[in-house]
């Protein structure tokens, strides 16, 4: 067989060439200040990160085991990208091909692993397709999420657009206070919030809005909307309704204002003052304590007691939940706090009026009842002034601090375990009720009662809750089990409340029974972690 020579030529280029550029970066010259800006950026990015996590987790950890654990993040991004670790060198694999070595740093030089996971990206970068294209928020979120994979779920990373919208969750935000809904060709208002601007002008239910500003918003979506209706406080949005039975829209000029989410929903009814609280932010002390003022003022006498629906509520800001069990306490520890960073070590004592005068007291409880919720729940149930109906709660009893990031992102990191009164850790454990209405939606007066009728026993399952070790899992599991962890909606735990508050009696056996054996000896009997 004969080959044609100039055929063979250009074959043997092509292989030629192909082997050159399959080792040779992916992109032309590289802007060298550009890179160094970026490399800048990064390295101020991990140092903080880095810096914070070392500092302020809960549990002690090296900086050089969280900084390989945030370089391997990168390959999140491209998996072809790996790193391996050798006694003194950090080397860079893309498709099993090494590509670089680094120094390794000291084990807690922190500039130095900031500095080096800054390198290996840039260096990644250049063989990398997926890194080249990847913006430096992505970097962040790869090598921050890979670092704080090993701590614990709460840990987390949040760029500059979560992190809006998560302040905008726990502080507010600029808006007007409405819902609406978002259908394939219209947009409807479907709620209009109390004393904000869009009550003021005079904004309906069913109102279809038009436009925002001069943009049609067929075809937007519901984060579109929302991202259009917030701004900046003081600052106007106008918006175009059109209102049924009306022929022509109109256009609505509004100023917005500070907008949190109604997390308080009180009524009053047959002597009851029932309080639904389904979060906790800015605003939600001072909501509940105006609500329990009015139904006491404007019912006097007729009121029998009170009811707290916790059921569902996943908590929010602490400062709150402790405002509120201040609200009903008059002296005594509403919560502590430890961590390993001294501003994680606090305390906080109850020193104000029961502003429910000693009124009865249920608070209901079931398994998505978390951190703030059960907060509040321990200080009341611990100090013998509110009675528990529901399930065991879901026992999230960590504390996270929020970080702001250069870039404006936020790291969420968990820094201090909550402690009850009676000086027992929450989390993993959570709250028991004196009332269990887990796989039950008949509980009846009589079924009520017989849950007291051995007293010594239910005497004994609060002192265990209260005085099994943090690091027992096995017998705080069993304790779980006693009352499992559920999600209640029904009007179960409502009735069973109801019940409870027209039988003085048995009230006052609960409320005896599940704050017996609170006192000072509980908390040194308890195993603090170091």
């Amino acid at each position: 067989m004969r080959l044609d020579c100039k055929k063979y030529a250009k074959l043997l280029c092509f292989i030629v060439v192909w082997a050159i550029t399959a080792c040779a970066p992916i992109h032309g010259p590289v802007d060298t200040e550009i890179a160094s800006l970026q490399h800048q950026r990064a390295t101020e990015m991990f140092v903080a990160g880095y810096t914070h996590i070392v500092e302020k987790y809960i549990e002690k950890i090296p900086p050089a085991q969280l900084a390989m654990e945030g370089i391997r993040g990168l390959g999140s991004i491209d998996p072809a990208i790996t790193i391996k670790q050798t006694d003194d060198a950090i080397i860079l694999i893309a498709s099993d091909n090494e590509v670089s070595r680094f120094n390794t740093p000291g084990k807690d030089d922190i500039h130095g692993w900031a500095d080096l996971t800054s390198q290996i990206w840039q260096k990644g970068r250049m063989v990398s397709p997926e890194l080249f294209e990847s913006s430096e928020e992505k970097l962040y979120e790869a090598v921050f999420d890979g670092a704080l994979s090993k701590l614990d779920i709460y840990s987390r990373y949040a760029g500059l657009r979560e992190a809006t919208r998560n302040r905008a969750r726990r502080d507010g935000f600029g808006g007007i206070g409405i819902r609406f809904k978002v259908s394939a060709r219209s947009v409807h208002i479907t709620r209009v919030l109390k004393n904000t601007p869009a009550e003021r002008a005079a904004l309906r239910v069913g109102d279809q809005i038009l436009r925002i500003g001069s943009r049609l918003v067929e075809g937007f979506s519901i984060r579109n909307i929302s991202d259009k209706l917030r701004g900046k406080i003081d600052s106007k949005v106008k918006l175009t309704i059109l209102r049924e039975g009306e022929a022509l829209p109109k256009v609505f000029t509004l100023e917005r204002h500070l907008i949190l989410t109604p997390t308080v929903h009180a009524k009053y009814q047959d002597g009851i003052s029932f309080i639904r609280i389904s979060g906790f932010n800015q605003q939600t002390s001072n909501d509940l304590a105006k609500s329990t003022r009015q139904a006491l003022k404007t019912h006097a006498n007729k009121v029998k007691g009170i009811i707290l629906d916790l059921r569902g509520n996943p908590g929010g800001l602490l400062n709150q939940s402790i405002r509120i069990a201040n609200l009903f306490l008059s002296q005594g520890k509403i919560v502590s706090t430890r961590g390993r960073h001294p501003e994680s070590v606090q305390y906080h004592e109850a020193s104000g009026n029961d502003i429910a005068h000693g009124l009865p007291l249920v608070l209901l409880l079931d398994g998505k009842s978390a951190s703030s919720s059960e907060v509040l729940a321990a200080a009341l149930q611990d100090h013998g002034r509110a009675v528990i109906v529901g399930t065991t709660s879901f026992g999230k009893g960590t504390v996270q601090t929020v970080i702001q990031m250069p870039n404006s992102g936020e790291i969420t990191l968990t820094w201090s375990r909550l402690y009850s009164p009676a000086g027992y850790i929450l989390h993993g454990l959570g709250l028991h009720p004196s009332f269990c209405t887990s796989g039950n939606s008949t509980l009846n007066l009589e079924d009520l009662a017989q849950s007291l009728a051995d007293e010594a026993h239910v005497r004994q399952v609060f002192k265990s809750w209260r005085s099994t070790g943090f690091y027992e899992h096995e017998q705080r599991s069993a304790l779980r089990a006693k009352c499992p962890a559920e999600r209640r909606k029904d009007q179960t735990e409502i009735r069973a409340a109801k019940k409870l508050l027209e039988n003085a009696s048995l009230y006052s056996r609960a409320l005896a029974l599940s704050s017996s054996g609170m006192n000072k000896a509980l908390e040194e009997a308890v195993k603090i972690p170091k």
